[in-house]
């Protein structure tokens, strides 16, 4: 083997080499700037997913506020027939204390002088 040949075996090796890392840095380059972006994706995914987790809270609490619940009305409900019943009561017992006060002053001779 001659020098020469053997130069063209190293140029050769070098050249694809070369070639190989210059294919190398391509792809590195597009997997760094998929990773850029998916880097920048998640983030902007995550601010989302916390801006939403944040509005469901405040809604829970908006409708924990201002909504009542089935056993809560229904709680209600009896309290407030019961607070009717118990002024229907009063109503019936005084329209009777008013009968018996007109019977007691119709039963009395009314005095004349």
């Amino acid at each position: 083997m001659t020098p020469e040949d053997l130069m063209k075996i190293i140029v050769f090796f070098l050249t694809v080499a070369g070639a190989g890392w210059g294919i190398w840095w391509k792809i590195d380059g597009k997997l760094t700037a998929a990773r850029t972006e998916a880097a920048a994706q998640a983030a902007g995914a995550s601010a989302l997913a916390s801006l939403a987790r944040e509005e469901l809270a405040a809604q829970k609490l908006y409708v924990a506020e201002h909504y009542v619940t089935k056993q809560g009305l229904q709680e209600q409900t009896g309290q407030i027939m019961r607070a009717i019943e118990s002024v229907g009561n009063r109503i019936d017992s005084m329209s009777d204390r008013l009968d018996r006060a007109f019977e007691s002053q119709s039963r009395r001779p009314a005095a004349r002088g």
